[in-house]
């Protein structure tokens, strides 16, 4: 029986008040947007402060930063310690190691991770369980520093690319979220491709990767970023300075040991000034790439990872 009562409107939420100009947020919901403005506010400068302080002490002179005057902006302004890093031939030949080693061991590893994902996400697959079992297995175990170095070595790996990009072609972490995105994915469009006669593998190539962007662009984001910044592996299997990426060199210059005929030519010029900003300025050439690179790949970061992380 229909009422007056059941013909009121519905009584309105606390949080939100609709008003002639549209919905008005209350008190409540005002003050944690304030809270939370504040509160990443904070966490961006913490995150940003050391980048900045470093890229002021790479233009300023030695008298400054022993006395602790610089902070978010360069003192005695000049670029001697970029002129003396820029014209060194190893410096770039590293650079250009780098570049190389980073390319090559993120494409292996995208294409391992991504095939072996797709492959786990087949929930009818045999065996399944025990392969997904093998990769957690060694995200807490492992063979140790002293094997895997005698692998490499037996190989015949050391002094080549394949001694860093094979060894950390896949992380786990990596594959599982690639794992979980694959399984997200509508059935329907691979039991339809495969009745138009597709096979596995052109499944994957022209219906699953198409769909899938925004997790492979994270996942190239994650490798890239990871074998860019690594040195250890270069460090412990490359034998020549010439094949050292150029985090290795930064890891010498930190070190002091450069190397004899750069030490010399620094010796010839303003040796207290290179001294003092020299390391600031290798850590502001090798972290130049990654910056510019991120925000034309950041936009997938979140819906990747957002969506790899619906199912476990």
């Amino acid at each position: 029986m229909v009422t007056a009562d059941t013909l009121k409107p519905a009584r309105r939420g606390r949080g939100i008040r609709p008003t002639r100009r549209g919905i008005r947020p209350s008190k409540g919901y005002r003050a944690f947007q304030v809270v939370n403005a504040v509160i990443l506010t904070g966490v961006v400068i913490v995150t940003l402060y050391p980048f900045v302080n470093i890229v002021a002490r790479s233009m300023s002179d030695q008298a400054s930063i022993i006395s602790g005057e610089v902070n978010l902006f360069p003192k005695g302004f000049n670029l001697t310690s970029y002129e003396h890093v820029m014209s060194d031939p190893m410096f770039w030949r590293n650079y250009r190691n780098t570049v190389y080693y980073t390319t090559v061991a993120t494409g292996v590893a995208l294409i391992l991770t991504t095939t072996y994902a797709y492959v786990l996400s087949k929930r009818h697959l045999k065996g399944r369980t025990f392969l997904v079992a093998v990769a957690v297995f060694t995200m807490f175990f492992n063979g140790g520093l002293i094997p895997n170095y005698v692998l490499v070595t037996t190989l015949g790996l050391k002094n080549s690319v394949w001694a860093i990009a094979l060894p950390n072609a896949i992380s786990v972490f990596n594959l599982l979220v690639m794992k979980a995105f694959f399984e997200s994915l509508p059935v329907d469009l691979e039991e339809a491709a495969a009745v138009d006669g597709l096979n596995t593998y052109g499944i994957l190539l022209r219906i699953v990767l198409p769909l899938s962007k925004a997790i492979v662009a994270t996942m190239v984001l994650f490798y890239a970023v990871s074998f860019w910044n690594s040195w250890f592996s270069a460090f412990l299997y490359m034998d020549r300075q010439e094949l050292f990426p150029v985090t290795v060199y930064l890891r010498n210059l930190i070190a002091g040991s450069t190397g004899a005929e750069f030490a010399g030519a620094i010796a010839e010029t303003d040796e207290a000034q290179v001294d003092a900003t020299i390391k600031s300025v290798t850590i502001v050439l090798t972290t130049l790439p990654i910056l510019t690179v991120y925000p034309f790949i950041q936009r997938y970061f979140v819906s990747g990872i957002m969506l790899g992380a619906v199912k476990g």
